[in-house]
């Protein structure tokens, strides 16, 4: 108890979170045998044998090129080209162009600060209202993170123990569902506007196609090398950190050779704040199990929860809290292995919590009162956070129902493993 509290006060001072794990978990073990305090070390060198884990740092040296490039303009004005002139397109135009490229990066608030530099004035110019602009680019910050190669859905797979195959193509109609609530609701709520449409141009559609033509062939290699079976996930991060080092650096030149070693620097000081959280969390885990911690708190989890359903209302109010105050990478490290146990004591599969997992901690990121979407479009577009809050709020809806589904519908995101 007395640890607890100290660990606790230590990271609200501002200690990293990867020390505090790693020396609660160090001070355990000595606690039962001295001798045992190596088993922290080990864990933490462990995370080396994981051959997935190339994928970790490959994707998001790959983002970080692509946010750093002029490939978010060219996105948009692909997908502006071809929705454009539906009413409310410019709307789907920003849902969409925010999850493929919250997808790659992995960083929701990456998303903001690339696409909200063009999705934000685009949006104002047609005739938006300047409310909705800002919450539909805050709520797509959060899109996204369900679909391959999702770097949390990585390290998901990596803390469970779970095909990340499989949860590739678990995310995808779940992924779809949230993006196909936010169109509707888009829609819906801008069908009085008189927003001029965009003219429909074949001209700029064949032009914008040839301008994206080098970033086209990304969701084939990443997507249909993995569903298809031909690369593994190692693989198919591979030859996508390749590919756009190729487009970006050497045949479009809108990276300089000299800006290169800043943007691996800046991409790996996340991958290594991960790989430090996990390696901890794994010697925190084994001390978990070691104390039988699951099968205490499934007993807790007992005398409350008398079924499946009850159990996942539980569950999401929990993860729903929780993504408003903890990141989502530590969140996986830190809850997912005490979870876990108890989800498949209710018969909840491990891929379909996954995406639940994910689809709630999503949700966090717009969740007052700390959500770091929140902050960042504050940040971004010079707005007070109560404004944002009230901007984001009815997205925040939406996606919570679309959650709803998700969590009680497991045919959902199953039903394309059968």
């Amino acid at each position: 108890m007395l640890l607890g509290i100290v660990l606790i006060v230590l990271a609200l001072l501002g200690a990293p979170l990867f020390a505090i794990i790693a020396a609660g978990a160090l001070v355990s073990f000595i606690a039962q045998d001295p001798a045992q305090g190596v088993v922290v070390l080990i864990e933490i060198f462990s995370i080396a044998e994981m051959p997935i884990l190339l994928a970790i740092p490959l994707f998001t040296f790959a983002g970080y090129i692509l946010s750093e490039s002029q490939a978010p303009d060219r996105l948009v004005r692909l997908t502006r080209a071809v929705l454009g002139w539906m009413p409310g397109g410019l709307a789907i135009v920003c849902i969409g162009a925010s999850a493929f490229f919250t997808a790659f990066t992995g960083a929701s608030g990456v998303t903001i600060i690339a696409l909200g530099a063009i999705l934000y004035p685009a949006l104002a110019q047609s005739g938006y209202h300047e409310k909705f602009n800002l919450g539909l680019v805050t709520a797509g910050g959060s899109l996204g993170l369900l679909f391959a190669p999702s770097l949390p859905l990585i390290l998901y797979g990596v803390v469970a123990g779970v095909n990340i195959d499989k949860l590739f193509v678990a995310g995808v109609l779940p992924g779809m569902l949230m993006l196909a609530a936010l169109s509707i609701y888009s829609l819906w709520v801008n069908r009085h506007t008189r927003i001029p449409l965009a003219h429909f141009s074949w001209r700029e559609v064949g032009s914008a196609i040839v301008d994206s033509i080098w970033e086209l062939p990304l969701p084939v290699v990443v997507l249909g090398g993995i569903y298809s079976g031909l690369l593994a996930v190692s693989e198919a991060a591979a030859v996508t950190a390749v590919y756009v080092v190729l487009v970006e650096v050497v045949i479009r030149r809108e990276i300089s050779l000299a800006k290169l070693p800043d943007i691996m620097r800046e991409s790996m000081v996340l991958v290594g704040g991960i790989l430090l959280i996990l390696g901890a969390s794994l010697a925190s885990t084994n001390y978990v199990i070691d104390a039988e911690i699951p099968q205490r708190l499934m007993g807790i989890v007992s005398d409350y929860v008398d079924g499946r359903i009850s159990f996942l209302f539980l569950l999401l109010l929990f993860l729903l809290v929780l993504g408003a105050f903890l990141d989502i990478f530590s969140a996986l490290v830190l809850v997912v292995p005490l979870i876990l146990p108890v989800a498949a004591q209710f018969g909840v599969d491990p891929v379909h919590l996954g995406i639940i997992f994910l689809a709630a901690m999503q949700l966090g990121y717009l969740t007052p009162p700390v959500g770091l979407n929140l902050f960042i479009a504050s940040y971004r577009f010079d707005k007070s956070i109560i404004h944002v809050y009230l901007a984001t709020f009815p997205f925040l809806l939406i996606l919570f129902a679309a959650v709803m589904v998700i969590t009680f519908w497991p045919g959902l995101s199953l039903v394309l493993l059968d």
